[in-house]
């Protein structure tokens, strides 16, 4: 198990993932279809050349979400975690593109027991995804029911 359970989290402890992705076409066209989201932005390129400020298709941020979080799973919370209770203040400041690479950092914001279940505790983690270069892309804050260590 990689995750960490709820007293291992420290209000403003940082973790830079090791994990880089590379996002592809392939990975925007198949995530953008799965989900059956029509947009011009991440399926129509020459509607992207022609009547956009960005000139070629952007990444769908749904995905860039998805990947900013599952990237921060293995460090933070992979066979820890209870339950995932929300995102709050999702943000996209920059579009990703196609051949763009990311690297995200999770920050512990704060920290509490569970009112309702005395074996969880709840953490909020600010998770961040960052381009080549360097250029915030994505961010948003995610509260996680984490498992507590037992008394064993």
């Amino acid at each position: 198990m990689a995750g960490l359970f709820y007293e291992e989290f420290k209000i403003g402890q940082i973790f830079d993932h090791p994990i880089r992705r590379t996002i592809t076409e392939t990975d925007n066209v198949l995530f953008t279809t799965m989900t059956h989201n029509p947009a011009r932005l991440h399926l129509d390129e020459e509607y992207m050349k022609n009547e956009s400020p960005y000139g070629t298709r952007i990444v769908n941020s749904t995905f860039t979400l998805a990947l900013m979080v599952g990237i921060s799973v293995h460090e933070t919370t992979l066979g820890t975690t209870a339950a995932n209770l929300g995102w709050d203040e999702v943000r996209f400041p920059k579009p990703l593109f196609h051949g763009d690479t990311i690297r995200v950092e999770t920050e512990i914001l704060d920290k509490r027991l569970s009112n309702s279940r005395p074996d969880n505790g709840i953490v909020i983690f600010q998770h961040r995804a960052f381009n080549q270069k360097n250029e915030l892309v994505a961010s948003c804050k995610r509260s996680g029911l984490m498992l507590r260590k037992s008394d064993d």
